[in-house]
């Protein structure tokens, strides 16, 4: 079998494996056959061959998935994920060769931290992903939907009252729910429920993002405002983004864990290729294993504070300002 077979092959089973070993691997391919990325890594002045620790690895700018065509081989994409944004905005694109690997990773992934899904209902609020089309998070929730085989309809744009009954049907079969929304529309049903509706028991997550709809929180007061609308004493968190195949996921107060596919490295807030593992806040640079055909190895916008066991906070994000404000952050 080719190098792709076998790496697609590893992420899909569900034996354990060694992590650094096959991201190592998936560099030196992608740093061959990833055009952009052998690119990127030829302008550094560097040699494939001297990689020989994750940290060592260079991690392409995630811009250059709205600038450029990021894809390992010459492929016609199965599915073409596009990322959130406002009107004249560029969007970033994510070429996906094998739409069952990224069902794959997913549903192995939510079932580690949650359980089976055949267990649950799974209701959605995420109207400007619909709308906007193209989602990574709307084919993950789909896929989700279909797996658990529920009878309840599982997206909802507005139209709360059939969310309800949705899930009260659910609990009348004695299944476990998962709601899971943008942050916005999550905000607007809880404060139109007013604590009138019993979501014990039910696991409320966000995926974050206001999308321009609401005045944007941290993390600490949109947690507050959802803890006190549905009565409920965690509000759950999906990481993930459209350049990713891979999520990590927290169960409370904004700590994440990664799934199996996905490690995190921080790097330096004022130098980008200071990768020192000794590192416990700074920005967030992705490896993720299911990157297969685009590229494995990204330095994301987001900030954020490491522990020791691999869990991770999102603190905030870069933007072109100075750099002196994300500091702030990092304490």
């Amino acid at each position: 079998m080719d190098f792709k077979t076998n790496h697609t092959s590893l992420l899909r089973q569900g034996a354990p494996f060694d992590f650094q070993a096959a991201a190592l691997a998936l560099f030196r391919y992608q740093a061959q056959h990833t055009a952009v990325y052998r690119s990127y890594i030829k302008h550094l002045g560097l040699q494939a061959a001297d990689v020989q620790a994750l940290e060592q690895i260079p991690f392409l700018p995630i811009e250059f998935f709205k600038e450029q065509d990021v894809k390992t081989g010459d492929f016609t994409p199965e599915i073409t994920f596009y990322s959130s944004g406002t009107t004249g905005q560029a969007r970033s694109r994510h070429f996906v060769a094998d739409l069952k690997l990224y069902h794959a990773i997913t549903e192995r992934t939510f079932e580690h931290f949650y359980g089976p899904l055949q267990e649950y209902v799974v209701l959605a609020l995420l109207p400007s992903y619909l709308e906007q089309g193209g989602s990574s998070l709307v084919a993950m929730v789909d896929h989700f939907i279909q797996k658990t085989g529920q009878q309840e309809e599982g997206f909802h744009l507005r139209d709360h009252n059939k969310l309800l009954q949705a899930l009260r049907q659910a609990r009348r079969r004695g299944k476990k729910v998962l709601l899971i929304g943008v942050s916005y529309a999550l905000l607007d049903l809880a404060e139109e429920l007013k604590g009138q509706e019993d979501f014990s028991g039910v696991t409320v997550m966000e995926t974050g993002g206001m999308k321009g709809r609401r005045r944007e929180m941290i993390r600490e007061e949109l947690h507050a405002h959802l803890k006190k609308g549905f009565g409920v004493e965690a509000i759950h968190s999906e990481y993930g983004m459209t350049e990713l195949l891979s999520q990590g996921y927290s169960k409370g107060e904004g700590i994440f864990r990664p799934g199996y596919s996905m490690r995190l490295l921080l790097r330096d807030l004022n130098d980008p290729f200071d990768l020192s593992p000794h590192h416990r806040s700074g920005g967030i640079n992705v490896i993720d294993l299911g990157n297969v055909a685009s590229c494995a190895f990204i330095e994301t916008k987001d900030i954020g504070r490491m522990q020791e066991d691999g869990s991770f906070e999102v603190l905030g994000r870069f933007d072109n300002s100075d750099i002196r404000g994300c500091n702030l952050l990092v304490v």
